[in-house]
């Protein structure tokens, strides 16, 4: 549970700043991130690429998230 929490922190954090330069604070770094392990995990699923280990679960994560604010963006029409 507590390492969730923290992958999900860290994934979240890490998408903010490449996405718009800086984090979105504590909570919504933990959404972010926790979305974006699932987004990233199933999408990742499909498309048949498999990481072990926690980096691999962070870098899911981070890709996840990053795809989840860029379509987000792109529906509010942000870029």
């Amino acid at each position: 549970m507590i390492e969730g929490l923290i992958v999900g922190l860290l994934a979240g954090a890490i998408a903010g700043w490449i996405m718009r330069g800086e984090g979105y604070g504590c909570l919504w770094n933990i959404v972010i991130g926790l979305l974006g392990g699932c987004f990233g995990g199933w999408l990742f699923e499909k498309l048949g690429i498999s990481w072990g280990g926690t980096i691999g679960t962070i870098g899911t994560a981070v890709v996840g998230a990053v795809v989840l604010i860029w379509l987000f963006q792109l529906i509010r029409g942000k870029r």
